[in-house]
């Protein structure tokens, strides 16, 4: 197993490399920079806008801004803001991004919490009614896209029924200690079950779907014959077993709710790097953007990882070594 981690870890070297090319790549294709559009003040001398991009060496070669965008990237420094002159780009993203993994947790427990149950209790009761009804639940969560989900929520339980705030992520500002702690967690409760809600409705799915393959096996047939009980049977052998496909997907997870979290942050005014990210585009902000892209790609990279190690301890048969 740890001869296994080192080699993945290693392998991260030339994937971060293409990541950064391709990201880069992305930012450079787009038309235009942050000192160029219809927005500019008409009253300012061309000149001096283009003083300011020499400044910037928006100017340099393609190669040459590549590489000292690296460069900075490899000592941790992921450059200035355009948007917000002298701001480096990691001070916005640290002011935000414990936001988004907030709510990417929260909407992540909401998912497990929520599905695996349902799943299981699913499977159990083949074609009863409950089972109806989640595979009804399930085939609406999946094709509500999550902006009229997120709009219907604020109508619903912020305009309508007044139980949750509908925007930000505090009530106000000096809140300390436990009422700190209890704002946070109203806040996170509309956002986070509208960005948790397609992930529930397919985990609910697989779930149901692993566990009735699972029950078909010949090894629960043997279970059952040698006279365990159904509750031995169900989590020690059932359950155990029709985890492992679902760990793949937690192990892209959670990059998928940090980069999902954009649209759902836009909808509910939630101040994290979803909502920077989109701020960031429309003012052509390429390096908070490629920051940001950056950050998703490696999240992405690490919950590959964790999903691997994972799989050896739901499965002990699975080894690397």
């Amino acid at each position: 197993m740890h001869k296994y981690i080192i080699r993945r870890t290693l392998q991260f070297i030339p994937m971060m490399f293409l990541i950064t090319v391709v990201v880069f790549g992305l930012a450079k294709a787009a038309p235009g920079d942050v000192l160029s559009g219809e927005r500019l003040d008409p009253n300012v001398p061309a000149e001096v806008y283009e003083e300011r991009r020499e400044a910037l060496g928006l100017n340099d070669p393609i190669h040459i801004q590549y590489w000292n965008w690296l460069s900075s990237v490899a000592t941790g420094d992921m450059g200035t803001s355009m948007q917000y002159p002298g701001r480096p780009v990691l001070d916005l993203i640290n002011a935000r991004i414990m936001n988004t993994v907030y709510l990417s947790l929260f909407a992540l427990a909401v998912t497990l919490a929520v599905a695996i149950p349902i799943g299981i209790y699913s499977a159990q009761r083949k074609y009863s009614l409950f089972d109806y009804g989640a595979t009804t639940f399930a085939f609406l969560g999946l094709a509500t896209p999550n902006f009229f989900a997120g709009l219907l929520a604020i109508y619903v339980f912020a305009f309508t029924l007044g139980w949750f705030p509908s925007q930000g992520s505090v009530s106000a500002a000096g809140l300390t200690g436990i009422e700190l702690f209890l704002s946070k967690l109203r806040h996170l409760v509309l956002p986070g079950f509208t960005l948790g809600l397609a992930s529930t409705a397919a985990y609910m799915r697989y779930m149901r779907t692993e566990m009735l393959e699972v029950k078909g096996s010949d090894f629960i047939r043997t279970a059952k014959a040698k006279g365990l009980t159904n509750n031995s049977v169900l989590y020690k052998h059932t359950l155990r077993n029709a985890l492992i496909p679902i760990i793949t997907l937690l192990g892209l997870e959670f990059g998928t709710l940090l980069s999902g979290a954009v649209i759902t942050e836009q909808v509910f005014n939630y101040p994290g790097i979803g909502q920077l990210f989109i701020t960031a585009i429309t003012n052509r902000d390429y390096p908070v953007i490629m920051a940001i892209n950056l950050i998703l790609a490696t999240s992405i990279l690490v919950g590959n990882l964790l999903a691997d190690i994972f799989y050896a301890i739901v499965d002990p048969r699975i080894r690397y070594d």
